[in-house]
């Protein structure tokens, strides 16, 4: 099974497109996971970058709304379709929002579902605050009821949503892990989504609680015969990044941080 490790765009929105993608090549990263402009003329020359520098996508919907549930399932299909024209490895997808009734949840998933078998392409919902699979215990209510449903492992949310590092969770955990297609390599605590530094020894507790879940999922899709796997290293800008008080510049370099994470990632996992 190969292991492809990606740059997040999130944070590098400032830079020039060509610029982030001779970056991302340089560093040695496989690809890149981020969300594909609305702007067609933006959209076909992100996709040209691929192809010249030889990187893979996964590309990432967020962007779904409306004010009915239908209104918000269409909008839903319509970014799905938008996300789909890089000839993605997978999409990545904040579904829904954590207020949705179970009945609504459902439905999100379901025109999700959908969607993928008509594509032929995986869309892994992304364990997210604010998001459906919030928490572990919503995301077990749709498990229960949706045996197909796929996800991102971004556990940071989980940790800090419940204040914990999911000791009262295994069951759910587990489940998670079989149904992980994607994971968002970010290290969260109890308090937060996002540790200021894995670097440090001060914070290896987290460090290595996430590394040993990231060595399961891996562990299981070489059993299950995957071909390959994704993983995005994907420590954020302010506000996740943690700034000092007197002047709120980041205390680290999100760049330098996810180039440990890469390393990390391949070093230790793989």
């Amino acid at each position: 099974m190969k292991l492809f490790v990606l740059c997040p765009q999130w944070g590098l929105e400032h830079l020039p497109i060509e610029d982030f993608f001779l970056n991302v090549k340089q560093a040695g990263y496989d690809g890149i996971d981020t969300w594909l402009p609305e702007e067609s003329s933006k959209r076909k020359k992100l996709i040209n970058l691929l192809d010249q520098y030889q990187l893979c996508m996964v590309s990432h919907q967020h962007q779904a709304k409306g004010d009915t549930i239908d209104e918000f399932c269409r909008s839903l299909d319509y970014y799905l379709n938008l996300s789909l024209e890089c000839d993605p490895l997978l999409i990545n997808s904040h579904s829904g929002k954590d207020y949705f009734s179970l009945d609504d949840q459902l439905k999100v998933i379901d025109t999700i579902e959908e969607f993928s078998i008509k594509n032929n392409i995986t869309v892994a919902n992304e364990t997210h605050r604010g998001r459906i699979g919030y928490s572990p215990y919503n995301a077990w209510e749709i498990f229960k009821r949706r045996p197909n449903m796929k996800i991102t492992a971004d556990f940071s949310h989980w940790t800090c949503v419940t204040e914990s590092f999911l000791e009262n969770s295994e069951e759910i955990v587990e489940e998670a892990i079989r149904r992980t297609k994607h994971v968002h390599a970010r290290v969260g605590y109890t308090q937060g989504p996002q540790v200021p530094d894995p670097r440090l020894a001060e914070w290896q507790e987290p460090v290595d609680f996430f590394m040993s879940i990231w060595k399961r999922i891996i562990e299981n899709q070489k059993l299950a015969g995957a071909e390959y796997f994704t993983m995005t290293t994907e420590f954020g800008p302010p506000p996740y990044m943690w700034t000092k008080t007197e002047d709120s510049t980041p205390v680290k370099s999100q760049w330098e941080i996810n180039l440990f994470m890469k390393d990390l990632l391949r070093n230790k996992l793989y």
